[in-house]
């Protein structure tokens, strides 16, 4: 069995920050968004991974990913020219499938739970199509199922106005082969794309068989900072506290707190858990951070609060200043006094 990961698109909910990365490489307690899918797919047993890139800034995936070794997979890069739907982004990998039945992840959804279970139950499965469903608050901002009596799948759909369940999919689709004679009869919808709950349609008109699952755990589809900011807190609430650094006294410790090696802890520092910092930062004197706060590594801060925040790799933050609900970039600088709310672009130096 194969994966695919799609990590095109423009991201353009989440500008400034892709402006200079895609947005599933924006990092999610200190890792890229996509390395959890690909993380699940791996610990799935599937060990070759078509990764879907296009853009002026996917060469940045290859940078990270690179031919797959360090994380015990080998990937091929398939190239995309332009966001034409997730539909068309499979058809490219008609080649790399080949015979074998395949898992498509998309590269900015977190899924706590892994998809082992569903991938050993699809291989063994004669189904042609498994989807997983997740109760949704706001279905008409995702496509979602329509059921039949007896609980099988009636319809699904793309963004209805008027939503039959709370039934959303999310971007984990399990399909076999059949999907690319599908999609050559497959149609542009109103956006100009060929989406992915069309193609399952066909399938279902077709008489093939699409099983489902629901999902109970943590799912978030990370297209706005403040998404990224709630999978934050909720990816950083499992981790098991660690204290890798060094500290002075009247430092401050609550549980969940993750401390890497080479951080050092000044006086005056509390800290709020779940926070989560990386390797080789100063932080101090006179700082609170947490609840809900990742730092990257090599990070400098001084005099400030931080909460409910992602502040990136090889920032400094020198000032009398409360960032909340903000995503600083990397190579950030910030100085001087105020409360601020902050969406910025990497290597951003703000004086307030």
């Amino acid at each position: 069995m194969k994966g695919i990961i799609l990590h095109g698109g423009y991201g353009t909910r989440l500008r400034p920050l892709t402006y200079s990365r895609p947005k599933q490489l924006l990092p999610i307690a200190n890792i890229p968004m996509s390395q959890y899918g690909l993380s699940s797919l791996a610990k799935s047993g599937i060990s070759e991974i078509a990764v879907i890139i296009g853009g002026e800034n996917s060469n940045k995936v290859k940078e990270y990913y690179k031919n797959g070794d360090q994380f015990n997979v080998k990937i091929t890069y398939v190239y995309q020219d332009e966001p034409k739907g997730i539909s068309h982004a499979i058809s490219l990998c008609k080649d790399f499938v080949g015979n074998e039945k395949f898992v498509v992840f998309l590269g900015d959804n977190i899924l706590v739970k892994e998809i082992s279970e569903y991938v050993e139950d699809f291989k063994k499965s004669n189904d042609d199509g498994k989807i997983l469903l997740c109760e949704v608050s706001n279905p008409q901002q995702f496509g979602v199922i329509d059921l039949n009596p007896d609980g099988s799948i009636k319809k699904i759909m793309e963004k209805p106005k008027d939503p039959p369940t709370n039934l959303a999919v999310i971007g984990v689709y399990f399909l076999t082969p059949k999907f690319f004679e599908i999609i050559t009869n497959l149609k542009p919808s109103a956006r100009g794309e060929l989406e992915i709950t069309d193609a399952l349609q066909l399938l279902l008109d077709s008489d093939c068989k699409i099983s489902y699952n629901k999902i109970t755990n943590y799912w978030k589809d990370t297209g706005t900072p403040s998404d990224i900011i709630d999978a934050n807190n909720t990816i950083l609430l499992q981790m098991k506290s660690y204290f890798l650094g060094t500290k002075e006294e009247n430092v401050q410790l609550s549980e969940p707190s993750m401390v890497g090696t080479g951080t050092k802890l000044q006086n005056g520092v509390k800290i709020i858990g779940p926070v989560l910092i990386g390797n080789n930062c100063t932080i101090g004197p006179n700082v609170t951070i947490g609840p809900n706060v990742s730092i990257g590594d090599n990070v400098s801060i001084k005099n400030s609060d931080i909460d409910n925040s992602i502040i990136m790799t090889d920032c400094k933050i020198d000032s009398k200043i409360h960032i909340s609900h903000s995503i600083v970039p990397y190579r950030s600088e910030i100085s001087s006094s105020s409360k601020t709310n902050l969406i910025l672009s990497d290597d951003s130096k703000i004086s307030l």
